[in-house]
């Protein structure tokens, strides 16, 4: 019955005002389901350094979406603060798609991320999405309730040529 809504994505900050309730909603989430919240994730973002991605998505004007990218070791970045407020509209899928081109674009040759075992739906949707588990990294080394993933990304035509837009 309904028709599907176009989303439109535009490269923006954490700090937007439009994303703050976005990001207030994934904490409350997280908060809730699994203790954590995960608001430590931009305490060192660098809003200069195009290494740095953040992703807002829109439908009809409305911000429905978010995702980030951030630098976690050379040619890895970390996929952060993954949130769609409406689930299975495609706005995840949209998002991280062009987190993925972003990234490519950025000089990253891999991502990485981390989930929490528990979120079920989380870890179906990155394995759809082309990532697989590998050993926890980082802070997440011997927590039991990470589930980490990475995706190793392919340099395209695309991401070779400059952009014309």
């Amino acid at each position: 019955m309904s028709t599907a809504t176009a989303i439109q994505l535009e490269v923006s900050s954490p700090q937007a005002a439009e994303a703050q309730p976005l990001l207030d909603a994934l904490s409350e989430q997280l908060g809730a389901r699994f203790g954590s919240d995960g608001r430590a994730s931009f305490t060192e973002w660098q809003a200069n350094d195009p290494r740095y991605i953040f992703l807002l998505a829109r439908m009809e004007g409305e911000a429905v979406g978010c995702g980030a990218v951030r630098p976690l070791a050379a040619g890895i970045g970390e996929v952060k603060r993954m949130f769609a407020k409406y689930s299975r509209q495609g706005i995840g899928e949209a998002v991280l798609q062009q987190l993925e081109a972003k990234a490519q674009q950025a000089g990253y040759a891999e991502l990485w991320l981390e989930t929490r075992v528990a979120n079920t739906e989380a870890c179906r949707f990155y394995l759809k999405n082309g990532y697989q588990r590998r050993p926890s990294y980082g802070r997440y080394v011997g927590r039991d309730n990470s589930a980490c993933f990475g995706k190793h990304l392919l340099l395209s035509d695309a991401a070779e040529s400059p952009s014309h837009d």
